[in-house]
Formats: C-alpha cells, sequence, structure tokens
C-alpha cells in the first residue's frame, strides 16, 4: 500500500527510532512492502520507516534505472534494520541531495566518502558491506532519519538550499557529483 510521506516539519522526523526486536514478522513483511510501493510510488532512492510515521530502525535503499537520478551508480536494493555505520575514514564529499519529505528542494550535502554498514534484513540475518560514493551517500542519508536528523541539517552552506526550479531554472534535477 502506498503510505503518505510525512513532510519536513512533522516533529515525528525529528525522533530517534526505536530497534526492531522481532524478525521475520508479518507487521514486519507488511511495513516492508508498504516502504517498498511508497518508493516505487515515488521514485525514491530510499525509504526510512519515520517517514511514513512508524519509529523504527528500518531503511530500504535501492537505485537501477531512476528518473530522479538518471546518472548515478546502480545501488542494490537493500532491506537494512537496525543499522550501523562506521565511516573508513575522514574524508568527505559534497553534493547534491533531495528527500521525499523535502519535496522540490535540494542541497549541498558533505557525506563520509567510503563507510562500513551492518544490519539485519528482514528474516534477522546479518550483513555488512563496504561502499563508497552514491551508495555510501544513500545509507548515509536514509540512517539519518532513524535519529531525527533531515539533510537540511547537515547543510553548511546555505546559498546552496533551495527549490528546484530557483537552483536550476530549467532543468529537472541538479547535475549529480
Amino acid at each position: 500500500m502506498i503510505r503518505d510521506v510525512l513532510r519536513m516539519g512533522d516533529e515525528r522526523l525529528l525522533q530517534r527510532s526505536a530497534e526492531v526486536e522481532r524478525f521475520g514478522t508479518p507487521d514486519l513483511a507488511a511495513l516492508l512492502q508498504d516502504m517498498r510501493d511508497t518508493m516505487a510510488h515515488l521514485n525514491g532512492a530510499g525509504l526510512a520507516a519515520p517517514q511514513i510515521g512508524v519509529s523504527l530502525r528500518v531503511v530500504i535503499f535501492g537505485v537501477t534505472s531512476n528518473p530522479r537520478y538518471p546518472d548515478v551508480e546502480e545501488v542494490p536494493d537493500t532491506v537494512l534494520i537496525n543499522p550501523v555505520l562506521t565511516p573508513l575514514s575522514d574524508e568527505m564529499e559534497e553534493s547534491w541531495e533531495g528527500c521525499l519529505s523535502v519535496p522540490g528542494m535540494r542541497g549541498w550535502v558533505p557525506r563520509w566518502t567510503r563507510l562500513k554498514y551492518a544490519g539485519f534484513d528482514e528474516q534477522g540475518n546479518r550483513f555488512e558491506r563496504t561502499v563508497g560514493d552514491f551508495h555510501a551517500r544513500v545509507v548515509q542519508h536514509e540512517c539519518d532519519h532513524l535519529d531525527g536528523i533531515l539533510y537540511p541539517m547537515r547543510i553548511r552552506d546555505l546559498s546552496k538550499f533551495g527549490f528546484l526550479d530557483a537552483l536550476f531554472p530549467g532543468q529537472d534535477l541538479p547535475p549529480e557529483e
């Protein structure tokens, strides 16, 4: 089922989400299906459970061919529950980000360039990956939602935050870095 996405200003987006304690349940499966349906409907690169009003540490993400991100590397479809992110260096990179909870806007956001993430799939199987570039950016963005952080909170230079049509007149999307 396609769910409404909470928008910036809703206090539920500013709370730390609770750990998932039970895996492989019908409730978790239903939540994940709703998240997948909602993300696909909106052409998102990822979605966190808090964005649909569920305060659990659950994110999904994945990018194959996506009209919102036409020139980025593919990111495998992933369910990540109770994630732990570990940066692999102090190196950071700034690039444009958008968010389904901040529609019509983009901002220039710093993120670690390489990291390891670990967590669980929907059945409770632990896994970890070492990633970089766009994949690392997507994971950080989605996991921020679990701690009540929206990307505008990370922007260093507010002159690089605004509405798409004002930042990039005549373009649908900013160039991806």
